[in-house]
């Protein structure tokens, strides 16, 4: 049942990015609205998707990269919606839903089997461990998009010619607003999820910290969030500087949650993709 709740959401992501494509060419509200009521549909079945594999699998079904995958986009999607009542800006599901759905097509192409859980992932720590790294990140991703928007914005006010995108854009304090917001979410988050992965190394290999690549990744982007928020605090970086940081910092996110995965051996390798 969860892999059909799973499929559905990801047609209706897919439904929502089309209609966010067609609404950049048209720019019609009616368009902005039906991609927005289609991207909140596809939450709530991705959340029965979530919600039915754990209780068939009777754990918390963040252990894999299908399940991995899934569980980032949920969080992206949770996160667009949440910012999306506080600033309301149009633009923003045209940006993350396609990240969501990208996720959500590799997860697709993997296998979706249920396995019995592996003894080091039966750890009271695991679940919250796993939400705070990934809501972590989705918040990191958010900021990501505010600054690919910022970039966007600011070349077409220098050029003077405002453009389809540019006119439905936020201004450019609205959008580096929103890029600080999302790192001062996600940056306690990542913190939190750092820790509560060390106690859970502690218990499970009798170690806090112990040089392994997905450890080792974690702390570069944790420096590298550290030093935007060090700089937008004390020396005030704001603007195109904060955007390519907030972009940069994206890169290395994606690095630790796959590259480092996938291409360096090491405790956190996924066994099963």
């Amino acid at each position: 049942m969860n892999i059909y709740f799973f499929k559905i959401s990801t047609l209706l992501y897919f439904l929502a990015t089309m209609v966010y494509s067609v609404y950049l060419i048209l720019l019609k509200d009616d368009l902005l609205r039906w991609a927005s009521r289609t991207v909140l549909l596809g939450f709530v079945i991705h959340t029965l998707a979530f919600l039915s594999r754990y209780v068939e699998a009777g754990y918390t079904p963040v252990t894999n990269l299908h399940e991995s995958l899934s569980f980032f986009a949920w969080m992206i999607i949770g996160v667009l919606l949440i910012a999306g009542l506080r600033y309301r800006i149009k633009m923003l599901g045209s940006f993350l839903t396609p990240i969501a759905l990208i996720l959500m097509l590799f997860a697709l192409a993997l296998p979706k089997e249920i396995l019995p859980l592996a003894p080091v992932l039966r750890s009271f720590w695991h679940p919250f461990h796993v939400i705070f790294a990934f809501l972590g990140n989705a918040f990191f991703t958010l900021a990501f998009c505010c600054g690919v928007m910022y970039l966007i914005q600011e070349h077409q006010l220098k050029s003077k010619r405002m453009g389809a995108i540019g006119k439905r854009l936020p201004s450019l304090k609205v959008l580096d607003d929103l890029n600080y917001y999302s790192l001062k979410f996600g940056f306690p988050l990542l913190t939190l999820g750092i820790i509560t992965g060390a106690v859970w190394a502690e218990y499970a290999w009798g170690r806090y910290w112990g040089w392994d690549p997905k450890e080792t990744w974690s702390l570069i982007t944790w420096f590298l969030y550290a030093a935007l928020l060090h700089q937008r605090l004390t020396v005030g970086w704001r603007g195109r500087k904060a955007a390519l940081m907030a972009i940069l910092g994206f890169i290395a996110v994606l690095f630790t949650f796959l590259g480092v995965n996938l291409l360096l051996p090491g405790l956190h390798a996924y066994s099963n993709w």
